[in-house]
């Protein structure tokens, strides 16, 4: 995001601290202001003749590949998804860093994809979420397992070969680490290090002889794996937390105590939550690197699946597509999460299964098969499920640098 954008904070319509519309959630509101901390992410001066570093980190929900999803992207044996993935395209694409979650492995070779509940994703949904912009996806879920380690092994050959890092399942021990992006701004290279961990496999078990075949849960080790990664040269530690209840809109015990444990070790700056299938709560918890806060976004709902009120809740047709700038001040320092911005998106099933932002939407309500009255519904549940500690973005971001490049 250029610089007078990001301080401006053009298209952000919702202030921190603020309710935002439609909220009168108290508990949620009382809660809140209990783990946030009350006071925005200041900047520190930066040395006359040196020039921050800055750049977007942008993440969205659970990419779910049920069986009707996929028919949708299959036009004469063919499939494609850019058609439905289409309408996040300038949001994807306009960031500095984008982050997807694949929830679902891919179908290993000689074997028909198949949805839930056992899970096998067409290798070309790694494909077109390369081709729109994604630099990297988080794997680790309690569907990692639904293939077996040979589903593992496809998934982790498919992203490798469209060029995207992944992180939270690995084919071999020495894969086991995280996924490092490197952003040259500002004359210097700025590097991320994403980690990502699982509640639980759905009753399934990472082999006995492969214990680093799938990332579970543990703050200790998170802790201790993100330690390592500042020692080895990150600027910026984020981790994508598998976990919570599905549909269940307030984060578990389980979601804050994990997340109170990293952000109390001071060696975490960002935390990204899956597995609710609805969006949740977006909050700034005391502790964090230097003692200036972590940003943690409890669930991001779905960003595309079949999900819906007819199988499951209203809510799960509706994510949160999080916006992250990061801020490096001087060489050789630590970066800093120094805003964080959310976007609300929604999928149009009607329209076979189209994803948008829905801003956009609402802009354009011919565009698609729901009501402006039923875009506008949507959005409030979102609003009113994030809070009002994170503004809201209504415009992409705009471009600091060249690509990252990705490593281990």
């Amino acid at each position: 995001m250029a610089l007078t954008a990001l301080l401006a904070c053009a298209g952000c319509t919702t202030a921190p601290g603020a309710a935002p519309e439609g909220s009168h959630a108290s508990a949620v509101a009382r809660t809140q202001a209990a783990e946030a901390s009350p006071d925005p992410v200041h900047e520190r001066g930066t040395r006359r003749h040196e020039k921050p570093a800055r750049f977007t980190l942008v993440a969205a929900g659970d990419v779910l590949p049920h069986g009707p999803l996929n028919d949708s992207a299959t036009r004469d044996g063919t499939i494609d998804y850019t058609p439905l993935l289409a309408g996040l395209d300038p949001w994807v694409r306009r960031a500095d860093l984008a982050l997807c979650h694949l929830e679902a492995p891919v179908a290993p070779p000689g074997t028909t994809p198949t949805g839930y509940p056992a899970f096998g994703a067409p290798r070309e949904l790694v494909r077109d979420l390369a081709e729109q912009g994604w630099d990297g996806c988080s794997t680790a879920s309690n569907h990692s397992m639904d293939r077996g380690v040979d589903g593992i092994e496809a998934t982790l050959e498919a992203f490798d070969k469209a060029g995207l890092g992944h992180v939270g399942t690995a084919r071999r021990a020495r894969e086991r680490s995280p996924q490092r992006y490197t952003l040259d701004r500002a004359g210097r290279p700025v590097t991320v290090a994403h980690l990502s961990a699982t509640y639980g496999l759905n009753g399934f078990s990472v082999p006995d002889d492969q214990p680093w075949a799938v990332d579970l849960l543990n703050a200790d080790r998170v802790i201790r794996e993100a330690a390592a990664a500042r020692e080895d040269g990150a600027q910026l530690v984020v981790v994508s937390m598998h976990a919570g209840l599905e549909y269940l809109a307030e984060p578990t015990d389980e979601q804050r105590a994990f997340a109170r444990k990293l952000a109390a070790s001071r060696e975490v700056d960002l935390i990204i939550g899956h597995h609710a299938h609805i969006p949740q709560r977006i909050a700034r918890l005391d502790g964090g690197p230097g003692g200036s806060g972590m940003w943690v976004a409890y669930g991001l709902g779905n960003m595309i699946s079949n999900q819906s009120s007819e199988c499951c809740d209203a809510r799960t047709t509706n994510g949160v597509l999080l916006t992250a700038t990061v801020t490096q001040s001087e060489p050789g320092t630590a970066a800093r999460v120094t805003g964080v911005e959310w976007t609300a998106t929604t999928v149009d099933r009607a329209a076979g299964h189209r994803l948008r932002a829905l801003v956009d939407a609402i802009d354009d309500p011919g565009s698609g098969r729901l009501s402006e009255a039923e875009l506008r519904g949507r959005m409030a549940a979102v609003r009113d499920a994030v809070g009002g500690t994170a503004r809201e973005r209504t415009a992409p971001p705009t471009p600091t640098g060249g690509e990252p490049r990705i490593s281990r």
